[in-house]
């Protein structure tokens, strides 16, 4: 082995001589390898399509690594390598091994055991089930599916264009030559055609099957030629009847038709992937399109991915979706990131290895990552999707307890918003007042995704009269960031003010006079937009977002102190010019029948017994002849 070749050390890891001399005997075969810690634990399990290249590299330039990848070379003890005769079963080796042994710094993802399956009975007369549990008893499965009800919907679309049976008897040529059964209900209402009577050939139930087959595999067109086909020849045999079946089930795959939604107008059949990565979660979404039409998606969850590349996270999911589904491989994949030319290879070799079997025969499998059209519109949709789900698990993860609100909600700011660092502090500003009278700003504090209420403040604006709400949030923003509150209180990593473009890009300008590189956005009320600094349109983060979660916490708390400043002070005054007027009324007064009728206004509307009660006969004779002279 070259010098140059050696495994070496560097600074926080060291590589014993034992595993130097292992690293330097491995196989430059296709294999799976095992790294272990020194309590023997396996602790990551990779494939590979050359074994030797692959360990060795985790060795060979460690001053590169980083995250995640550092801290498992820094553990590593022992490894064991496994050779196999190719890529394809070191795929699913690994597969298999990551399942058992659940090692801790392989990538988790998340089983679809709970998930539904479409099943068609291995029997005579084939049934169709609902069914959550897969069994290797010869039957012909679909799915996983990820919403029970698009399955049921499917159920009932099939019992109401095929007459299939629903019972449970064991319908074999024996128990139906000995008139063992009787048919049911199903067959009066034309539901079944009681093959348990051997009214109905078992040849003709069976084409049948193969009608519902091609429907679950999306092949729709096909099917409604098929159908017309017969109707017509039943019309011109003069077989209204059969005709008249034929067409009720023609009208009903119509409309099912017409429900899937048409996303590639050249109806061929492809599967579109995309992934969203968070911090330490993940979700895939898979688009299954058949004939240009969107059947369905599947979604795959990942924890465990920090550190981990968009492109590594999709070849992952794409590996998991086509080692356990059942349906069909298309000619044609598109993805959101290009591959490793490694696991280009293999998953090529695996996906065609499954093809074959399929369909008996071999065609050549597309991998393409479009940049523009109506393909790349299809995986920026399917991103879309990814996001969108892993927001939502986010949420679900943080009301099952397993994580911190602040956490995710300032983690998902920081990523939506592309801040420079987490947001760990927040302030945030509004305005109030009433026609122009007792302006007044509010400022609150949120740290860690929690109120600070020692660090609100409230200011009274001073440099103008009247309404302008450009310049109380210019001198608000001068007061607290340029005036003695810039030395009381520590920076923000992150500013929030109350209001549209206007306001932001006032409050950017006065930032920057000032020389501060504080990020600023502002939030409006009505649709819940976002503005930027000196951005032409603003835009919306996702209602389900917790950033956006996060950021109307904030514009409320600062509004409801904005708007308790405001009253105070329009109280004062009011008690002051009006109530203090009234001959024998002093200010305790007048602060016991603000608080007991809740305004001046409630005062003056008092009948006089009501003022009696509330302050008695002498003040009730005075306010009362106040406002009733």
């Amino acid at each position: 082995m070259d010098n140059q070749d050696e495994p070496k050390a560097s600074v926080g890891i060291s590589i014993k001589k034992a595993l130097v001399e292992k690293l330097s005997t491995l196989p430059s075969s296709p294999g799976v390898y095992q790294f272990k810690n020194s309590t023997g634990r396996v602790i990551y399990v990779g494939k590979a399509k050359n074994l030797r290249n692959r360990v060795r590299s985790y060795f060979r330039t460690p001053q590169q690594l980083y995250g995640k990848t550092l801290v498992l070379v820094s553990q590593i003890e022992d490894f064991e390598v496994i050779i196999t005769s190719s890529e394809v079963e070191a795929l699913i080796l690994e597969n298999n091994m990551i399942k058992e042994l659940k090692p801790r710094y392989n990538v988790n993802l998340k089983d679809d055991k709970t998930y539904p399956y479409l099943v068609i009975t291995n029997e005579p007369f084939p049934r169709i089930l609902f069914c959550r549990q897969r069994r290797k008893d010869g039957s012909t499965w679909f799915g996983p599916y990820t919403e029970s009800r698009q399955l049921h919907s499917i159920l009932d679309l099939i019992g109401s264009i095929f007459p299939v049976r629903s019972c449970k008897y064991r319908l074999s040529e024996e128990n139906i030559a000995a008139k063992k059964y009787k048919v049911c209900l199903d067959y009066h209402i034309h539901k079944c055609k009681g093959p348990c009577e051997g009214l109905q050939p078992e040849e003709e139930y069976l084409r049948m099957i193969g009608e519902i087959i091609r429907l679950l595999k999306g092949k729709t067109s096909t099917m409604i030629r098929s159908l017309t086909e017969t109707m017509q020849l039943f019309a011109r045999e003069l077989k209204f009847e059969q005709a008249a079946e034929i067409k009720a089930q023609l009208d009903s795959l119509k409309r099912y038709a017409e429900r899937q939604k048409v996303v590639a107008g050249d109806g061929l059949d492809r599967d579109v992937f995309a992934v969203a990565a968070g911090k330490e979660d993940g979700c895939g979404v898979v688009f299954k399109i058949r004939e240009g039409k969107l059947l369905g998606s599947q979604r795959i969850y990942m924890n465990n991915i920090t550190g981990e590349p968009d492109a590594s996270l999709q070849a992952r999911v794409l590996e998991k979706y086509y080692l356990e589904t059942l349906e069909l491989v298309p000619d044609e994949i598109l993805l959101q990131e290009p591959f490793g030319t490694d696991e280009e290879d293999t998953l090529r070799a695996f996906l065609s290895e499954k093809q074959k079997v399929e369909r008996q025969g071999k065609k050549t499998i597309r991998f393409l990552v479009p940049q523009i059209g109506e393909k790349a519109h299809l995986v920026e949709m399917c991103r879309q999707n990814a996001r969108h789900h892993l927001e939502e698990y986010l949420i679900q993860k943080q009301k099952r307890g397993e994580a911190a609100r602040e956490h995710y909600g300032l983690t998902s700011l920081m990523e939506l918003l592309h801040l420079p660092k987490l947001p760990r502090r927040i302030e945030c500003f509004d305005n109030s007042h009433l026609q122009g009278s007792d302006y007044v700003s509010s400022m609150v504090c949120f740290e860690k995704g929690k109120p600070k209420k020692s660090d609100y403040r409230k200011f009274k604006i001073k440099s103008f009269e009247g309404s302008d709400d450009y310049a109380a949030m210019e001198e608000v923003i001068r007061r607290r960031y340029g005036g003695s509150l810039s030395t009381e209180l520590p920076l923000p990593d992150f500013i929030v003010v109350d209001g549209g473009k206007g306001q932001v890009n006032t409050a950017f300008h006065v930032l920057n006079a000032l020389e501060l590189s504080i990020p600023v956005i502002g939030l409006a009320k009505r649709i819940e937009e976002v503005f930027t600094p000196q951005a032409k349109d603003p835009f919306n983060l996702p209602k389900t977002s917790p950033a956006l979660k996060l950021l109307q916490q904030l514009r409320d708390e600062a509004h409801r102190f904005a708007i308790t400043y405001h009253r105070k002070l329009r109280s004062e005054r009011t008690l002051q010019t009006e109530l203090t007027t009234i001959p024998g009324i002093g200010k305790k007064t007048a602060f016991r029948l603000l608080e007991h009728f809740g305004s001046v206004e409630g005062v003056a509307q008092a009948t006089m017994d009501e003022l009696k009660g509330a302050a008695g006969a002498k003040t009730a004779d005075a306010v009362y002849r106040f406002y009733r002279p």
